[in-house]
């Protein structure tokens, strides 16, 4: 059985959570949030965050025993873009792309 938590709309843009996503899949919780604790990026207090969120679904909601869970899964997927406009030469503008990313984390127990 595989339990998963969700953040949506989180203001990190997702190529650079996916880089922290990186470093947590496959890996048993304990060390997973051992890991996210020493990662010195705010994408990883956000990680942590939902990470916590899904260990507490499935130990509360499915009854898993928390000792055998490990991240199954873990991805970052875009969100909205807030688009913003900065002033140019010559009465212009260019635009910036504030992305946004919606981060899923999917565990499950080890057989």
């Amino acid at each position: 059985m595989e339990v998963k938590a969700t953040a949506k709309t989180l203001r990190i843009p997702p190529r650079k959570a996916r880089l922290v996503l990186d470093l947590i899949r496959g890996k048993d919780v304990e060390e997973a949030a051992a890991i996210l604790r020493f990662t010195p990026n705010f994408a990883a207090d956000a990680t942590a965050k939902v990470l916590k969120s899904a260990i507490a679904n499935a130990v509360n909601n499915n009854g898993l025993d928390e000792s055998k869970l490990y991240v199954k899964e873990c991805y970052a997927n875009e969100g909205v873009v807030l688009k913003r406009f900065m002033p140019r030469a010559k009465g212009s503008a260019s635009a910036i792309h504030k992305r946004t990313s919606h981060i899923t984390v999917v565990v499950s127990e080890r057989a």
